[in-house]
């Protein structure tokens, strides 16, 4: 033992010890908080610490601080306006948009937008919750979360933008719907919507944002309302896979809120694959397709309203988290207006430059028949055969799906065979959805990016 200076008033050893054990603890507890600051983040997912609309996001007292990788666990484009909406917008209504996760997660944030909005759309509440049940407007007990952006509970999107929300803990299930409600408390137009939802959601008078027995939610609504997407910090999946392409791909003719649309069935598929141990690729699915969707042309408007492929693909497809494949089904919107089978090629390819150009590889399909739809004539289904050539190929996609073949009828190829048709002659119905779902060669997930095609 070490012996005090004579006279000396140093500290006994026992003190010491016990000055040295707070030492080492202050010392944890600061390395923790760094550690939790850190992982946190800003919640942006993005390169540079940016929220969607270009602007820095504040770090979140409630972002996450455990490991995982931000995936789309849902998504929807947004299409135009809502008509009848334009001079109050959904103003002293909460909105309530049930949507279906591709993924679980431990925290949550979603992307709002107001692209097709004429004036700043301001927001004071907004949540997110578990669904009580499958299209139940009631959240599970214990689920509901209050919504922050950049650390405030209201937010105003400028006209033509939209914004990524901060990060939330919250234990987000795998294949389970989730309630997404916002408040308005004032006017503002026309409310950005994606208006093929094939899922009932609802609405109720007032600030109802964060109830949870859903009794106030009396109003159903087919369509879905400012919300574009819902990202998970997952551990179950590692990237996401984009869906983009036209009603086909929206699923417009499949049954109502029973998510039997193709990239549903898909996202079923991947999962069980994953779960059986097949060795293929850990990734969500997300829907960005758009009803009467072209590649080439946009409809009117100032934003454009059903911007074309090659005007959205940034936003849809680039601009989501850690998109690993995109699978592209456009193009026959294009024949039914006429178009040009190198005009369509050459757009087909653009988009499949820009993907690789983000390290994302793709994977097309050709386009299925039409025999028996008003707009069928045997000179646009020449040039539906023409595009199907030049995908055949191989000179236009890294991957092929030949959802003509598995989906036509093989006593007349111009048609869709009758068990696959919703009806219309163009669209398929659930038992043609699934087969589409099942057509896709899940070996075509994986790999890099070729150099050159």
């Amino acid at each position: 033992m070490t012996e005090r200076p004579a006279g000396g008033t140093g500290a006994s050893p026992a003190k010491q010890r016990a000055l040295l054990t707070a030492i080492i603890t202050l010392i944890a507890v600061l390395s923790a908080c760094i550690y939790v600051g850190a992982a946190a983040g800003d919640g942006s997912g993005g390169d540079d610490g940016r929220n969607s609309s270009g602007a820095r996001s504040p770090h979140n007292s409630a972002a996450p601080a455990s490991a995982g990788t931000w995936v789309d666990s849902w998504a929807a484009a947004p299409v135009a306006g809502e008509d009848g909406t334009e001079e109050t917008g959904m103003a002293g209504r909460s909105v309530r948009n049930i949507v279906r996760t591709s993924a679980g997660g431990t925290a949550a944030r979603i992307t709002l937008s107001n692209l097709y909005g004429q004036t700043p759309l301001t927001l004071t509440h907004a949540s997110i919750a578990v669904a009580a049940a499958d299209n139940s407007s009631a959240a599970a007990e214990g689920t509901m979360r209050r919504l922050t952006f950049g650390g405030a509970t209201s937010v105003t999107i400028p006209a033509g933008k939209q914004v990524l929300s901060d990060a939330v803990r919250l234990q987000v299930p795998q294949g389970a719907d989730m309630l997404v409600t916002t408040y308005s408390p004032t006017a503002s137009g026309p409310a950005t919507y994606h208006p093929y939802a094939r899922q009932i959601s609802y609405l109720a008078d007032g600030d109802r944002t964060e109830d949870a027995t859903g009794t106030p939610y009396r109003q159903r609504t087919a369509i879905w309302r400012y919300l574009t997407a819902l990202d998970v910090l997952s551990d179950q999946a590692d990237g996401t896979v984009v869906a983009f392409g036209d009603s086909i791909t929206d699923g417009s003719t499949s049954t109502e809120s029973a998510n039997r649309r193709w990239p549903d069935a898909f996202s079923q598929r991947l999962r069980a694959a994953v779960t059986a141990g097949q060795g293929v690729p850990r990734y969500s699915v997300v829907n960005e397709g758009i009803s009467g969707n072209q590649t080439l042309a946009s409809r009117s408007g100032r934003p454009a309203e059903n911007q074309s492929g090659l005007v959205r693909f940034t936003r849809d497809v680039l601009g989501r988290p850690n998109v690993k494949v995109v699978v592209i089904d456009l193009g026959v919107n294009d024949v039914l207006h006429s178009a040009d089978a190198d005009r369509v090629l050459a757009g087909l390819r653009t988009l499949v430059r820009r993907a690789h150009a983000h390290g994302i590889k793709v994977v097309g399909a050709t386009l299925m028949p039409f025999g028996g739809h008003p707009r069928y004539s045997a000179a646009r289904d020449a040039v539906r055969q023409e595009i199907n050539a030049g995908i055949r190929s191989g000179t236009v996609y890294d991957a092929v799906v030949d959802m003509d073949k598995a989906l036509r009828d093989p006593y007349d190829p111009r048609r869709l065979a009758p068990e696959y048709d919703c009806g219309d002659h163009l669209h398929p119905n659930d038992r043609g959805y699934r087969t589409m779902a099942h057509t896709i060669d899940l070996a075509d997930l994986k790999g890099a990016v070729p150099a050159q095609l």
